[in-house]
């Protein structure tokens, strides 16, 4: 071919012994050395004649089922080529044309004969051409099946997240040539994180494992299951002829995943939440099909777990509006947006005040007072309830320590902040910066707080209780209500919730539970509080059953704590 197309000459003379190719014994010479380093080479003369052929050269042209006579020249050899598949010997001669024309190097692949030859055309000033080549026909084999590794999940074999968007993206192509819908199933496992806290990794591995090979029994062979994520699956439905399909599915892996597992001489329980979008109902491109089954998921995860929810536009509407809260009170504290409220709590033997519990309140400069039911679960949620709750109880103790003594403050600890390696040094030098008394702070927690690393925790409530500071447990008989709790640690204090003292005028079981809370204080040396005392009949009442505190709007609501000073004084 080289004959056939225009060869530019050099116009610069260069000394013979400086070429890259020689005649007579350096041709010799230069024919020993790339043998020996096992070059495939071809060089051309200027009239596109073959002028040496390494061994290497020979090898790989028998490979390929190619003479050596049909190397003679550059145009038989491409005519033996003549049945490769890629490129085609138009671009080929093309791309070749160029490189004469600007006396450059040229590179190309050709497949033939399903080998893989990689080329180069090199320029030797003065002389002709040299072609080098080399069989990439394994590597690119094990770059293609390196490739195919990347788009699956190397412990469940199914595909990952890459493969997963390919096969959406082909999905949503089909569908808008006017082909027939297709649905996106997101599926979280439910109580999976206790089963590798306890039983270890391998376990959860395996259980994984187990999952997966569930999920492929109950699908078609066109449609694709994922995982994308520790514990989470995704199930491509395609091809659905009415949203009835993907329901009976939906249902089906709830129920399937549901089911006792045996991994390790181990019965495991747990579930799956799934989230569904259609498409193109709820979204024509990949990214809104996850983000919208994503939030129907967040939905069934409300709703108790264990179930499936379909997307609804309102679901984007609520998931910006909590965005918006979450920003707006991640810059509440550096605003000085949160304020402290404070509610008298009243012992009923001698009709004083006892103290005083901190509730905290944001009045934001747009929303108004905003309702701690409507941001303390998201703080706990997103961990920003740690910095609030710092704030609270220090603000407490400065407020506190200008009340008349002995009356306490209350102050609610959750159970993100006993995760905290930090909470007794917190408390300690809130107490220091105040001046506060520890024996006028009381720490309250709720019964979740002690289903969590119960030997650290209670290592946590001992070291409050050595340094003076009285604990009591919020919320009592809402939750476990474990006595075992009450054995493990001696608190100072028992708060009945508010719950039971509603309820007494319309459930006759009110009294019994309130007097049996009553009498198990008394009977552990502990102040049994009520909480939510409205009416003078439930103070009476609960005064019979043998609480000693009240705390509820009959006494108090709570006020700012400017007031409470004023507030305090005047009962006293």
């Amino acid at each position: 071919m080289l004959a056939d197309l225009p060869i530019r000459r050099s116009t610069t003379q260069t000394n013979s012994a400086h070429l890259a190719v020689q005649a007579g014994t350096s041709s010799g010479r230069l024919v020993h050395c790339l043998n020996s380093i096992q070059l495939a080479a071809i060089f051309f003369d200027s009239g596109g004649r073959v002028s040496l052929c390494t061994e290497s050269a020979q090898r790989l042209l028998a490979n390929l089922g190619i003479a050596r006579s049909a190397a003679a020249s550059v145009l038989q050899l491409l005519l033996a080529l003549r049945r490769a598949t890629a490129p085609s010997r138009r671009e080929l001669f093309q791309q070749l044309r160029r490189a004469v024309d600007e006396q450059a190097h040229a590179a190309f692949e050709i497949t033939f004969q399903n080998q893989m030859v990689r080329a180069e055309l090199h320029p030797v000033e003065g002389e002709g051409w040299a072609l080098t080549g080399e069989d990439v026909s394994a590597r690119r084999a094990a770059e293609a099946s390196a490739a195919d590794m990347a788009r699956l999940d190397p412990l469940t074999g199914l595909p990952n997240r890459l493969l997963l968007r390919e096969r959406l993206d082909q999905a949503l192509a089909r569908l808008r040539r006017g082909e027939e819908a297709c649905a996106l199933l997101l599926v979280d496992l439910d109580r999976f994180k206790p089963v590798n806290d306890t039983l270890g990794h391998p376990v959860g591995d395996a259980l994984l494992v187990k999952v997966a090979e569930r999920l492929r029994s109950t699908v078609r062979p066109t449609d694709t299951v994922a995982r994308i994520g520790g514990d989470e699956f995704v199930v491509l439905q395609t091809a659905i002829r009415e949203p009835a399909d993907t329901q009976a599915l939906a249902r089906r892996l709830v129920d399937l995943i549901g089911r006792t597992y045996m991994v390790d001489g181990h019965l495991l329980t747990i579930g799956a939440s799934v989230g569904v979008a259609f498409a193109p109902a709820d979204g024509q491109d990949a990214d809104r099909l996850l983000k919208n089954a994503d939030l129907a998921l967040y939905r069934a995860k409300l709703d108790g777990r264990g179930t499936f929810r379909f997307f609804e536009p309102e679901m984007d509407a609520r998931m910006q509006a909590r965005r918006q809260l979450e920003l707006d009170m991640r810059q509440a504290l550096a605003r000085r947006e949160f304020q402290l409220h404070y509610q008298p709590q009243l012992n009923l033997k001698t009709n004083q005040l006892t103290g005083c519990e901190a509730l905290i309140r944001w009045r934001h400069p747009e929303r108004g007072m905003v309702s701690p039911l409507d941001f303390i679960p998201l703080a706990e949620e997103i961990g920003l309830i740690v910095p609030i709750g710092e704030w609270v109880m220090r603000q407490a103790c400065r407020d506190a320590v200008s009340w008349p003594a002995p009356l306490s403050v209350a102050v609610n600890v959750s159970p993100a902040q006993f995760k905290s390696d930090r909470l007794v040094e917190m408390i300690v030098s809130a107490l220091a910066t105040s001046g506060l008394p520890a024996a006028r702070l009381e720490v309250e927690i709720t019964e979740g707080v002690l289903l969590q690393e119960s030997e650290k925790t209670l290592q946590t409530l001992h070291r409050l209780r050595d340094l003076g500071v009285r604990v009591s447990m919020d919320d009592f008989g809402t939750g476990y209500s474990s006595l075992s709790y009450l054995r493990s640690f001696p608190f100072d204090k028992i708060k009945i919730d508010r719950s039971f003292v509603k309820d007494l005028a319309v459930k006759p079981d009110g009294n019994a539970i309130i007097r049996a809370i009553a009498g198990l204080g008394q009977s552990l040396g502990m102040t049994t509080i009520a909480e939510g005392v409205e009416t003078p009949e439930q103070m009476e009442r609960i005064r019979e059953e043998g609480c000693t505190d009240v705390q509820g709007y009959l006494v108090s609501r709570p006020v700012p704590a400017d007031e409470i000073v004023r507030l305090i004084g005047s009962c006293q």
